[in-house]
């Protein structure tokens, strides 16, 4: 009997292997962090520091009333050297802190001692999980407490802790189940509590036996815990595939995983809530895979917030090969190019992948043939050689017409074209206009 998955996908060769064995190492205390201001979907933080202000590890630096926001918190000691606009992963300029180290480090576990949930409210761990500024750690980066408290008449039944990582070449979250169960369980535990959910379950795919065998000790025969093995299959980690192959629940165009009683959050995110109960720790680093083929030494680092690409690299032998490089922040289906090293790793960080001339780089484009691969592989189901089309021409009403804010941006279709075309990224220009005229029809 097969696993359970979704229709449609893709199986692009996965890589893992380059780093799935690898314990996660703690990466070199950096000298200077440059954290970003905004590292989550919804409103930027306004500084609460200023330059030359001396600051203590984990403390706030900065914060906003808005309801979807996170707070900000300094990733090392030291002093404020600037409140700048810098250069951030996504590709834009942020204002952020920068600080210099004084080599000082906290230990976090010291006297720290584990409550028992059932002496916690659902308002207090939902306050704690915000006043940490802990986020979605899979990459989208939204604020966890405000996907912890839906709005009047929708209630959650279910969590579903997300370890399925199919992403080809990361293995965050895959170490994170083995070698960190405990925090796993107990954290999807805390984040049942805070949404009255009844049940949990614990999405993994077929290809981390490691990590299977390591959550299900820890589950101690729960009735109220499962775990899901699912098949291996790009991209099995989107939250509406993974609603749907692990309940068979599918959630309609235009609605979210509460429109069906479902909350989803990444393992990290799960093993972060444990951190900020339990430590009082703010997500302050996290984990993040350092592979690819142009890397010398694939690796498993646990890393400060704001350190800086070049700097994580280094601590990984740098980069190899000869040609052209290009580094990903992220895996290489869904990953952000970037233009220089100097960018921070941030909380959705969940890899920084580079690949030398040949796989997955990019190729001049020709016409399209109507071969219809990219319909086929398409999870959404949707058409994504229109989409395309007119996303890269802003033909803005009929991109809406045929569904194209529906998009999960995969990449799936750019991959299966046999032709090369960058439809993933048309298909961005599309989403992207339709939001800026959103917003010019708001401010009318």
């Amino acid at each position: 009997m097969g696993h359970k998955t979704f229709a449609r996908g893709i199986h692009p060769s996965y890589y893992k292997e380059l780093t799935a064995a690898k314990r996660v190492e703690g990466s070199t205390l950096p000298k200077t962090v440059t954290i970003p201001l905004q590292q989550h979907a919804g409103a930027p933080c306004e500084p609460l520091v200023k330059k030359g202000d001396l600051v203590q590890e984990g403390q706030k630096i900065g914060d906003v009333k808005a309801f979807v926001s996170a707070p900000v918190h300094a990733s090392i000691s030291g002093k404020v050297k600037d409140v700048e606009l810098a250069q951030h992963p996504n590709g834009t300029r942020v204002l952020s802190v920068v600080i210099e180290g004084d080599g000082a480090v906290k230990d976090w576990e010291a006297g720290s001692s584990r409550p028992d949930l059932g002496s916690l409210t659902p308002e207090a761990i939902r306050e704690a999980i915000r006043e940490a500024g802990i986020v979605g750690m899979g990459g989208a980066g939204f604020p966890t407490s405000v996907k912890l408290a839906p709005p009047k008449g929708k209630t959650i039944d279910a969590v579903i802790l997300n370890g399925c990582e199919c992403e080809p070449y990361l293995t965050a979250d895959h170490r994170i189940m083995a070698e960190d169960p405990e925090k796993v369980v107990w954290g999807l535990k805390a984040l049942m509590r805070a949404s009255g959910a009844r049940m949990g379950f614990v999405g993994i795919e077929e290809n981390k036996p490691e990590a299977i065998r390591a959550i299900k000790e820890k589950l101690d025969n729960s009735t109220d815990i499962q775990i899901i093995v699912l098949e291996a299959k790009y991209p099995q980690g989107a939250e509406k595939m993974l609603i749907h192959a692990a309940l068979g629940r599918k959630v309609p165009p235009g609605k979210l995983p509460l429109d069906v009683g479902v909350l989803v959050n990444n393992v990290g995110t799960a093993a972060a809530v444990y951190e900020a109960l339990v430590y009082k720790k703010p997500l302050i680093d996290r984990i993040v895979t350092i592979s690819g083929n142009g890397v010398k030494e694939p690796r498993n680092l646990k890393v400060r917030v704001g350190t800086s690409f070049e700097e994580v690299l280094g601590q990984c032998g740098g980069i190899s090969g000869e040609g052209e490089i290009e580094v990903l922040n992220g895996g290489p289906m869904m990953g952000i190019a970037q233009s220089t090293l100097n960018v921070p790793v941030v909380k959705g960080t969940s890899g920084i992948t580079v690949i030398s001339s040949g796989s997955f780089k990019s190729k001049p484009y020709d016409p399209c043939i109507k071969c219809a691969r990219c319909v086929e592989a398409c999870p959404m189901a949707l058409m994504p050689y229109k989409l395309g089309d007119y996303g890269r021409a802003h033909r803005l009403p009929e991109f809406k017409d045929w569904q194209g804010v529906s998009c999960i941006e995969c990449g799936c279709c750019s991959y299966v074209c046999p032709a090369k075309r960058p439809l993933l990224q048309w298909i961005r220009i599309g989403k992207l206009k339709v939001r800026q005229e959103a917003v010019k029809a708001a401010a009318k």
